[in-house]
């Protein structure tokens, strides 16, 4: 069954059917926010807020877009509050059509790049000028 098909199932406990309450938010409940801009040749994508399964959708929209029309895109993350493996999926696939430079990105998505190696095929810079270079 394809992954889009399957439903979330339902937790429950060991002496009975009745579902377990669903998983406290790791993040506040704010949704990613998206602006862009052109810079120095670059195409900037300005990233906020958390950037999970649910709040996703406008970061990859622009990505999309952005990498299809531009040499180089820019990823400031320096506004992202929450990520997870959501947000590496986009950034590997992005990185793997054209390319990408993240900027600034903040302590918990810079761990979450080590741990998973992702900052060995990434290009992370400290700053959009930075990133802009050729």
């Amino acid at each position: 069954m394809p992954w889009d098909d399957a439903g979330m199932p339902a937790l429950t406990r060991d002496i009975g059917s009745e579902p377990l309450p669903g998983p406290a938010a790791a993040h506040g409940p704010e949704g990613a926010a998206v602006s862009q801009y052109d810079w120095r040749g670059a195409w900037v994508v300005n990233a906020h807020g958390s950037c999970d399964m649910d709040t996703i959708t406008p970061l990859a929209n622009a990505l999309r877009t952005a990498i299809r029309r531009y040499p180089k895109v820019i990823l400031d993350a320096s506004g992202i509050t929450f990520a997870d493996s959501t947000l590496l999926n986009l950034l590997i696939l992005t990185h793997q059509t054209g390319t990408l430079r993240v900027v600034a990105p903040s302590p918990q998505l810079r761990r979450l790049c080590e741990i998973t190696g992702v900052d060995g095929i990434l290009e992370i810079r400290d700053t959009v000028d930075d990133a802009a270079a050729p």
